[in-house]
């Protein structure tokens, strides 16, 4: 029911995208960040491997008003369909901790100083993979 009340909805998956060019530009913004930053590349399947599923993940980002703000589209990897010591050894999850983020807020406000937002549009981790 309450999906009746947005006016655009999220697609649910990348055939429904493809049909809205707004979401197509979302979606060729995203692999052109991908190919700039040198991400990935294409290849050959080793014998006897398995290849890691790839999803679109799609979100609307709106303005304070409800407005619609923009479209981002994410490529992502479904690694939960690896097996711990087959295809990974190790998990690393960069996260902010919260003490950096009340420092990050403490200390401009007690210097009187502004604070600014800024929105990334794309971050990637280059870490060395061991596993094929």
């Amino acid at each position: 029911m309450h999906f009746a009340l947005f006016v655009e909805a999220e697609p649910i998956n990348h055939v429904e995208a493809l049909n809205q060019e707004l979401w197509k530009k979302a979606m060729a913004e995203e692999l052109a960040a991908n190919e700039k930053s040198q991400t990935w590349f294409l290849t050959e399947l080793l014998v006897n491997k398995k290849p890691i599923d790839i999803k679109w993940v799609f979100k609307l980002k709106l303005n304070p008003n409800g407005t619609i703000s923009k479209r981002k589209a994410r490529l992502v990897a479904r690694g939960f369909l690896q097996k711990h010591g087959l295809d990974y050894s190790e998990v690393f999850a960069p996260v902010a901790r919260i003490e950096t983020i009340r420092l990050m807020v403490a200390l401009p406000s007690s210097k009187g100083w502004p604070m600014f937002q800024l929105d990334v549009k794309s971050t990637f981790l280059h870490g060395p993979l061991e596993e094929v």
